[in-house]
């Protein structure tokens, strides 16, 4: 009977969500790169919903019902932060699956040793992508929906005019879940293209993180995010130059925003160990210091995979700070008399709620970061051994973690506001530059960039906060592990 049961299962086809399939979530690094599916898919459904509820909302009031032009504007709104939620989380998980790899160059190699072609390879770590997508996905569906369900209920009891019987189950509501699914899927396979040069030999090596000196050679992928950046620059000067007589300008400057945030992530091993080596030395000349600095500068594509995430959230959030400050400025240095507070209320209410929204995305790389530097500590326990054998403390390879935990946070940061301030003056200047102006009604023209130093403060203090949790599970796992161990480790 049993054999009879071994041949049925045997002949059965494998789907991607077959259990045979699925042991590979147990290890370290998967479980997050769910969560990150769930949640991204979870606030497209959110986002979906909301809409709709807000389009059956006004539809029902009597002042608004006639004018769609709100729930259009919502809509809009929606669909770029869902795109900007799957596109921050396409990149952490590219990112997340890209150090897996690394860490499992020596099992790859023994496998092409044995007959296993590279593609074959590649393929089973898409497929593992594409199970986190799907799982992901159905979770983040789920919880979306429940959230959502709760959220109109709570609003048909407070609102007046509120639509009565609406449904969460939107067939909108399907759109993020199957995008997440499939771009975790590209993610994955993105990620995975170091397996096409890992070769039988490196089945004697470890991890095989790329060096400064494999790095320093341009190859077609640095001179692919040189192209994009250039491009996006170039868009992004057009949108400017075009919005100071229409404002479709900031279309054109949205585009050069994402070619050139895209150059910028995938030539992040060009820009972050200039960055990241201006950071260490801030950090004293103690040899737990100047260890934390030569990690993080020892692997630069590793590094710069960590801190591109938290680039990201950090941009968005400042984004749209500096974008809505500047705009608030535009009215006052046009206004003919001192402005009430009042009438600042709806810019406060509309950038509180955009700035809530676009810190999912900060969250998500958040989230990233802390899963990329666990993956790096198991990955680096045989170092972490010698360190201890050779007369480190636990207490000395804690507080190297933490350092550089502080070290990729601190350098992401300051990138992140940098550009934050950059592309939300761009894109206010793209936007309001034609707009008649108070008094003469003459074209706005260029308008000065306005740092709000509230959200920076936020974002400072946030970035503390994310350096002490990032390093709490390496760290505890940095010291779990006896050197003999760690140096006896595979």
């Amino acid at each position: 009977m049993t054999a009879v049961s071994t041949g049925v299962r045997s002949a059965l086809p494998e789907t991607p969500l077959s259990p045979s399939r699925l042991a590979f979530l147990q290890e370290r690094g998967m479980g997050a790169s769910v969560f990150v599916a769930a949640l991204t898919t979870a606030f497209g459904v959110i986002l979906v919903d909301a809409t709709m509820y807000l389009g059956a909302l006004l539809q029902n009031d009597p002042y608004l019902g006639d004018s769609a032009t709100l729930a259009y504007v919502v809509q809009i709104l929606s669909v770029l932060l869902t795109a900007v939620a799957m596109y921050v989380a396409a990149i952490v998980t590219a990112n997340t699956f890209a150090t897996i790899v690394a860490g499992r160059t020596r099992r790859i190699a023994l496998m092409r040793l044995i007959g296993a072609s590279s593609r074959a390879q590649r393929a089973e770590v898409a497929g593992q992508g594409l199970s986190v997508g799907i799982i992901g996905a159905v979770l983040g569906l789920i919880a979306g929906v429940l959230l959502a369900w709760a959220g109109a209920a709570i609003g048909s009891a407070a609102l007046a005019h509120a639509p009565q019987g609406f449904s969460p189950l939107q067939p909108g509501v399907l759109v993020p879940a199957t995008g997440v699914a499939l771009t975790t899927w590209l993610a994955a396979w993105a990620g995975s293209r170091r397996v096409l040069t890992v070769t039988p030999l490196q089945a004697l090596a470890g991890s095989a993180e790329r060096t400064v000196a494999d790095t320093a050679t341009v190859s077609s992928r640095h001179l692919g995010a040189i192209v994009l950046f250039v491009i996006g620059g170039a868009l992004l000067a057009g949108g400017v130059v075009f919005g100071l007589v229409s404002p479709l300008g900031v279309v054109v400057a949205f585009f050069g925003g994402v070619f050139s945030f895209s150059g910028l992530a995938i030539g992040s091993v060009l820009v972050m160990p200039p960055v990241l080596r201006a950071v260490g030395r801030l950090f004293g000349r103690s040899a737990t210091a100047r260890l934390a600095a030569e990690n993080a500068l020892r692997h630069p594509e590793r590094s710069s995979r960590m801190a591109i995430g938290v680039v990201m959230g950090v941009t968005l959030v400042t984004m749209f700070a500096v974008a809505m400050e500047s705009a608030k400025a535009l009215l006052v240095r046009t206004s003919s008399e001192e402005l009430p507070p009042e009438v600042f209320a709806p810019f406060d209410a509309f950038a509180t709620v955009m700035m809530a929204l676009v810190a999912v995305s900060a969250v998500i790389a958040a989230v990233g970061l802390v899963n990329l530097l666990t993956i790096g500590v198991v990955q680096r326990r045989r170092e972490l051994g010698l360190l201890r054998a050779i007369g480190l403390s636990s207490r000395q390879v804690r507080r190297m973690v933490l350092l550089e935990a502080a070290h990729i946070t601190i350098a992401a940061t300051a990138t992140g506001l940098v550009l934050g301030i950059a592309y939300g003056w761009i894109a206010a200047q793209s936007l309001l530059g034609s707009v008649p102006a108070l008094p003469d009604f003459h074209p706005a023209g260029l308008i000065a960039p306005v740092v709000p130093w509230a959200p920076i403060t936020a974002i400072v203090a946030g970035t503390a906060l994310l350096t002490l949790f990032a390093s709490v599970a390496p760290t505890r796992l940095a010291t779990r592990v006896a050197p003999v161990e760690a140096l006896a480790a595979d």
